[in-house]
C-alpha cells in the first residue's frame, strides 16, 4: 500500500491566537513539508484545487512544480484537479510539464469538487455539474490517448486533429477519478478502467465497501481486469507521539473548520464528543500514535476489501509547523514502514 498526504494549503486562522500566517510563510512551509515527506520515504503528495480565501491552492499544478524541484522520488498528484471547471486541453498540458519536470511523477485526480465557487467563476453553470465532468474527462482521456484528437462536444469547440503538446513522459499519464458518495461515480471510474480515489471525512468508512463493490463489479462487466481496478482513500488523519498528544493538538483546529463549513452545509457544530467518536476504532479518523494509526489502516484496508494507497489530509487544522513536520516524520518511518510490512503485495 501507497501511504502519502493531501494538502489544500489551507491558510486559516488559529483558533485559540486568532493568528494566521502570511500566505508566503504557509507556501513556504508547504513546500517544506512536501520536502520532508520525499525524504522520509512517503510514496505520494498531493495538492487540492479550491478558489476561496482559507486556501491558497487554486493553481496546484505551479506548487507541484514547485515541489518538483525540491524532491526526488514523491510522486506529485493533484487532490483533486476539478475538471468540471478546467479546459482539459491546459489540465493535460500542464500535468504533462510537471511530468517532464518531475522525471515521470505526476498524477491526475479528476473530481468535481465539493465546493462550488469555481462553477460561476469560470462562467459555468452549476446544474450542468455532472454532465461538465462526463464530457470533459472524456475530452482528457482522448487527448492522454492520442496527440492528434478528433473530438466534438457541448461545452468546447471541437477539435479537429489538432496536435496537444508536450506529452509527458508517463504513457499513459496516471489518472484517477475522485468521488464522493455518489454510486454513479463509482460506477464511472469502474466502467472506465481508471483507479478510484475515495474522499472519506467522516462516519465510518465501512460504509463504502457497497460503494465500492460496486466500482469492482462496474469494471469486471467491463471486460477490465481486477488489477487494474485500484483503490485510494482520501482520509484525515493526524500523528503524534502519543495518541493523546494527537488529538488535543488536532482537535481545536479541526473543529473550527469543520464548524465553518457546516455553516454552508447544514451541519450542527463539531463537538469534542464527535471528534473523539469518529477517531474511535471503525470511525474515519486517523489520529493517534503510529501503532494506532497503522492498526486502523490495517482495519480500513479489510473492511474495504484491499486499498492500493492512503493518503492523510492534516491540514483542516491548524497546526505549529513543527508538529506538522513531526507527524510528516512519523507517518514516513513508522506508520509507512509498518504497513508495508503487513501489506507488501497490495500496491499499486
Amino acid at each position: 500500500m501507497q501511504i502519502g498526504i493531501d494538502s489544500f494549503a489551507a491558510s486559516i486562522a488559529d483558533p485559540i491566537t486568532g493568528q494566521t500566517l502570511s500566505p508566503v510563510e504557509r507556501m513556504e512551509h508547504l513546500l517544506e513539508e512536501m520536502e520532508l515527506a520525499d525524504q522520509v520515504g512517503l510514496d505520494v503528495f498531493g495538492i487540492g484545487e479550491h478558489h476561496r480565501a482559507e486556501f491558497l491552492d487554486s493553481a496546484p499544478v505551479v506548487i507541484l512544480s514547485a515541489a518538483a524541484a525540491r524532491t526526488k522520488k514523491i510522486r506529485l498528484t493533484s487532490a483533486v484537479t476539478v475538471l468540471s471547471a478546467a479546459d482539459p486541453v491546459r489540465i493535460f498540458q500542464e500535468f504533462a510539464t510537471l511530468d517532464l519536470i518531475s522525471h515521470g511523477r505526476a498524477e491526475i485526480v479528476a473530481g468535481r469538487g465539493s465546493f462550488i465557487e469555481s462553477y460561476p467563476l469560470f462562467g459555468l453553470r452549476l446544474e450542468d455539474y455532472d454532465s461538465l465532468f462526463a464530457e470533459k474527462l472524456d475530452l482528457l482521456l482522448a487527448i492522454r490517448a492520442n496527440t492528434h484528437v478528433h473530438w466534438s462536444g457541448q461545452y468546447r469547440p471541437e477539435l479537429t486533429g489538432q496536435a496537444i503538446f508536450p506529452r509527458p513522459l508517463q504513457d499513459p499519464l496516471p489518472i484517477w477519478i475522485g468521488v464522493g458518495g455518489t454510486p454513479s461515480s463509482f460506477v464511472r471510474a469502474g466502467t472506465l478502467g481508471l483507479p478510484l480515489m475515495v474522499a472519506i471525512i467522516g462516519g465510518q468508512p465501512a460504509r463504502f465497501r457497497p460503494l465500492i463493490d460496486l466500482y469492482r463489479e462496474a469494471g469486471r462487466r467491463a471486460g477490465h481486469p481486477a488489477e487494474k481496478l485500484i483503490v485510494g482513500l482520501h482520509s484525515i488523519g493526524f500523528l503524534g507521539d502519543t495518541t493523546e498528544q494527537a488529538a488535543n493538538d488536532f482537535y481545536p483546529g479541526y473543529a473550527y473548520t469543520m464548524t465553518e463549513i457546516g455553516k454552508e452545509r447544514g451541519w450542527p457544530p463539531t463537538t469534542r464528543a464527535d471528534f473523539d467518536a469518529v477517531r474511535g476504532p471503525t470511525g474515519a479518523l486517523l489520529i493517534g500514535d503510529a501503532q494506532t494509526v497503522a492498526e486502523k489502516i490495517l482495519y480500513v484496508n479489510e473492511a474495504l476489501g484491499g486499498i492500493s494507497r492512503l493518503t492523510f489530509q492534516m491540514g483542516v487544522s491548524t497546526l505549529p509547523h513543527e508538529k506538522m513536520l513531526r507527524a510528516i516524520e512519523i507517518l514516513g518511518t513508522q506508520v509507512a514502514p509498518i504497513i508495508r510490512g503487513e501489506l507488501p503485495e497490495n500496491s499499486i
